[in-house]
């Protein structure tokens, strides 16, 4: 079977849960058209027994976009890759990293850790029922098995399954006695660890994740591995990822302001509204947009006032922009 040819991970916007809908996508595909889209995570069970059509669709424009699942039956993950492909994904990305209860309880994240050759059978069906690329996401360990030669037997193992791509938040997950968040900011970062991983692993790409912050940062990382992703950051401070094309992929094109996106997303508002949505799930994604300017306050205040109001439209954005703008 031909696969396609590989994505750029060069920059990676992390996925989600609760953020990275379509509505988030197709805002940040303005700011950057060369960073990498991930969806939030999906179960297999949400796909195969739920509303797939509402899980899996997208913009067109959201392109290059990877579908993030969540499972460990390998045959129910490539019945879920292959309607991926047929809907359009350019990758499905197997979370091995995600450490909430409710995720443990569906053995699935970061508890796989602890089964190398699971994960490396699920990556393995999932890679023969479809010609898009199969990528992990995982930790640099779990609970006490977070020994730096159990992560290279996971990653071997994995690798030699089929999977030329690891996401590697450089932090470890302890399963029980930490919350998701308290994950994300607890266990100390290791970056020396992903950086070794990159040395003795160099055909395999290696992306990093975790307390990435800026994109001189991010520069600064890639002269160690191949690729960076960032989540969090870019959420609060979506801005941030206009500079991704010119600083981290040579694309010289025509940086837009925040006035412009402001305007180029109201035909986008428009078409959400006439299909039914309320003006909050477009608008909760773009609070950001004015991160560390002035009227960035009421930027934000106004549209969490308004923008949830039964007849909120695009003028209540363009009414938050005028605040804004006079404040600036």
């Amino acid at each position: 079977m031909i696969k396609k040819e590989k994505l750029s991970h060069r920059f990676c916007v992390a996925p989600m849960l609760d953020w990275t809908d379509s509505r988030c996508r197709y805002f940040h595909r303005l700011l950057s058209k060369n960073a990498l889209l991930y969806t939030e995570m999906v179960t297999t069970g949400a796909l195969i027994h739920g509303d797939s059509q509402r899980f899996l669709q997208f913009n067109s424009e959201e392109h290059p976009i990877a579908l993030q699942l969540g499972g460990s039956n390998p045959r129910d993950l490539a019945t879920c890759a292959r309607m991926a492909e047929d809907f359009g994904y350019d990758e499905v990305n197997l979370n091995v990293g995600c450490p909430s209860d409710r995720v443990q309880n569906g053995r699935f994240g970061a508890c796989l850790m602890a089964e190398p050759q699971l994960v490396g059978d699920c990556v393995a069906t999932m890679q023969a029922a479809v010609k898009i690329p199969i990528t992990v996401k995982s930790r640099i360990g779990i609970d006490e098995r977070d020994s730096y030669e159990e992560l290279t037997h996971f990653v071997e193992t994995v690798a030699k399954a089929g999977c030329e791509t690891f996401i590697i938040h450089a932090r470890k997950a302890w399963l029980k006695g930490l919350s998701p968040k308290e994950n994300r900011e607890i266990p100390p970062l290791r970056y020396d660890v992903v950086f070794e991983l990159k040395k003795d692993f160099p055909k395999l790409e290696i992306i990093i994740n975790g307390g990435i912050t800026t994109l001189a940062q991010s520069a600064e990382l890639l002269n160690a591995v191949d690729g960076v992703m960032i989540g969090r950051e870019v959420y609060q401070n979506p801005y941030l990822l206009v500079g991704v094309d010119s600083h981290l992929f040579g694309d010289n094109s025509p940086i837009l302001s925040r006035e412009q996106i402001v305007f180029e997303l109201l035909p986008y508002i428009e078409r959400q509204l006439k299909s039914g949505a309320r003006l909050n799930s477009v608008t909760r994604h773009i609070l950001g947009l004015f991160h560390g300017e002035y009227g960035a306050r009421l930027w934000r205040r106004y549209l969490s006032e308004n923008a949830c109001k039964e007849n909120a439209d695009g003028q209540t954005v363009l009414n938050a922009f005028n605040l804004t703008h006079l404040i600036g």
